[in-house]
C-alpha cells in the first residue's frame, strides 16, 4: 500500500490552526473525492469537528482511560493483550462523514497533563496512516507534540502564524525543534489574518518558505460565529483560496 500523505498543522495558538486544517480537509475532499481522507482533531481545544460538522461520540482518549479503568476494577489481562484491545478500539473513534473520516483524540481529566494522550497520539497516527491515502492532523498549540516526537513521521508540515511577533517565533522554534525530532519531507508557512499588505515588511519567519499569506476573511469570521462548518463557505473567501495554493506548492494539489 502506498505511504499515506501525512499534514501535520502547528503553530501558536489563536493563529487559525484548526481553520486551516479544515480548509485541507475541504480542499482534498474536493480534489479527490475517490481518497480515504482522515483528520485528526490533536488539539486538546478540541474545536476541529465544529469546523468540519463532525458528529463525536467518542475519542481515542475515552477508549484508552476505558480500557485502563478496567484493569483498576480487578481484570488482570496482560499488558499485551491490553495494547492489543487498545489499537482494535481505536477505529471505534471514526467518524464517517461525507468524503472523510475523523477522528479526535480528546483531552485528559487531569489539567495540564498531556504526556499519556501524546504518547497515545503517536500510536494512533502510526496504526491508522496505513488506512488512508491522506491524513490531516491539528496540532497542538505549541511545540509540545514536535518536542515528544508525537509527528516524527509525518509528510507535510504546514505551520501557520498570525501577523505577530510571537506567532512567528513560534514557528521558528517548531521548525528548528523538527528539524532534529521529525522525518518530514517538506515544510512551509501559511501567514494567517493578514490585516493588509503593510504588515508583510515585520514578518521574519526564516529559513521557513512562507507558502501563502491569507487575508482576514469575514466569511469565515462569520461562519465561527454561526457554528457554520467550512463545507459551506463559498470558494472565493481567502482561508480558502489560500489553503489551496499553500497545498499545490507543498506538491499535496496537483
Amino acid at each position: 500500500m502506498k505511504n499515506a500523505v501525512i499534514i501535520a498543522v502547528a503553530g501558536k495558538g489563536g493563529v487559525g490552526k484548526t481553520s486551516i486544517s479544515a480548509a485541507i480537509v475541504r480542499c482534498l475532499c474536493k480534489k479527490y473525492p475517490q481518497k480515504r481522507i482522515l483528520a485528526i482533531d490533536a488539539d486538546p481545544a478540541v474545536g476541529l469537528s465544529v469546523a468540519l460538522g463532525a458528529d463525536v461520540k467518542i475519542t481515542v482518549d475515552d477508549i484508552r482511560k476505558e480500557i485502563i479503568g478496567s484493569v483498576d476494577i480487578g481484570d488482570t489481562r496482560g499488558a499485551i493483550e491490553l495494547l492489543n484491545e487498545a489499537k482494535f478500539r481505536i477505529f471505534d473513534a471514526l467518524v464517517e462523514a461525507d468524503g472523510y473520516s475523523f477522528m479526535a483524540i480528546g483531552r485528559p481529566e487531569t489539567a495540564g497533563c498531556y504526556c499519556k494522550i501524546n504518547s497515545y497520539l503517536k500510536e494512533v497516527i502510526s496504526i491508522v496512516s496505513s488506512e488512508f491515502d491522506f491524513v490531516v492532523i491539528d496540532g497542538e498549540a505549541g511545540i509540545e507534540q514536535i518536542n515528544r516526537r508525537v509527528m516524527e513521521k509525518v509528510t507535510h508540515l504546514l505551520l501557520v502564524t498570525d501577523a505577530s511577533k510571537k506567532g512567528c517565533g513560534v514557528i521558528k522554534t517548531i521548525k528548528s525543534v523538527a528539524d532534529e525530532l521529525v522525518m518530514y519531507e517538506k515544510v512551509g508557512a501559511i501567514v494567517n489574518r493578514l490585516p493588509d499588505d503593510s504588515f508583510k515588511a515585520y514578518i521574519d519567519v526564516s529559513p521557513i518558505e512562507i507558502l501563502e499569506y491569507i487575508y482576514e476573511d469575514k466569511n469565515l469570521a462569520e461562519f465561527d460565529i454561526m457554528g457554520e462548518n467550512v463545507f459551506n463557505l463559498p470558494d472565493s473567501s481567502n482561508v480558502v483560496k489560500g489553503v489551496e495554493n499553500a497545498l499545490k506548492k507543498m506538491e499535496v494539489l496537483g
